[in-house]
């Protein structure tokens, strides 16, 4: 069972992070037991933090990176055009856009790295009502699966234009983030919160539909393994992110328009 270990990395060139995965499972690990018990424990003897200042850099950086990798990524995949988007895989070593596909692809790891301090800065604000099971399994997800991706499979390939999909609504949530954060008025007058879970629904719509495309062209070489976990996983998410939807934004509203016709 654990012989899969001991194959080589897909890629020789192992960057900081990437290399072994038990740094993944130790950033994980140090991650759930503050959000779940320390952080909790520690905030429960400390007033809530406000963390503006913190929360305005960070969420601007956010934006600013995520844009970064998405002009980047987008140039490389519909401009340097070196894909065949029906069936999309890991370039060759010696390609040379190889390195840019590594370096994309690396820093998008690294984003799904950073992005655990949003639960990081709930435990610190003591917003638990935010800090969800669907919430932290994401976070958690994304960092074990884009590790094992570059592990296993390489730089790359199939899921590069998932990725797209994933930092344009990080682009956005964060660009929420920045101005919700600054006032509880603004976050209370911001109408269009529930369109980013909308917009979330459709990127894991589009991810099982390009996985689904991708699967039934003839003689494509892409791994049928990356295939089945990300539609296995943007089936997940999309069946989870729906339930939340239909708690959050529809449920209330049926509950309020019974409570006025009574």
């Amino acid at each position: 069972m654990f012989e899969v270990f001991d194959k080589p990395f897909a890629d020789p060139v192992q960057l900081p992070l990437v290399g072994n995965l038990r740094t993944s499972v130790i950033i994980i690990a140090v991650y759930l037991l503050f959000v779940l018990k320390l952080g909790r424990s520690f905030m429960d003897k400390h007033e809530a933090l406000q963390l503006r200042g913190v929360l305005k850099v960070y969420n601007i950086a956010q934006v600013l990176y995520n844009t970064l990798i998405f002009v980047w990524g987008f140039h490389l995949i519909f401009v340097a055009r070196p894909y065949n988007l029906s069936c999309m895989t890991v370039l060759p070593q010696d390609h040379e856009l190889k390195s840019t596909e590594r370096t994309l692809a690396y820093l998008y790891h690294l984003n799904k790295v950073l992005d655990l301090m949003d639960t990081i800065f709930f435990v610190l604000r003591k917003k638990s009502r935010q800090i969800t099971f669907l919430h932290v399994f994401h976070h958690v997800f994304m960092v074990i699966t884009s590790h094992s991706l570059i592990r296993f499979y390489g730089y790359g390939g199939h899921v590069f234009l998932i990725c797209m999909f994933n930092v344009l609504i990080h682009m956005v949530m964060y660009g929420y983030y920045y101005v919700s954060s600054q006032s509880q008025n603004v976050q209370e007058s911001l109408w269009w919160k529930k369109y980013l879970t909308l917009a979330q629904l459709v990127q894991f719509f589009l991810m099982f539909l390009h996985c689904a495309y991708t699967y039934i062209q003839p003689n494509c070489t892409a791994s049928r393994g990356v295939i089945y976990v990300i539609s296995s996983a943007s089936a997940f998410m999309f069946v989870m992110f729906s339930k939340f939807y239909i708690k959050t934004y529809i449920q209330p509203r049926e509950v309020k328009s019974k409570g006025k016709a009574n």
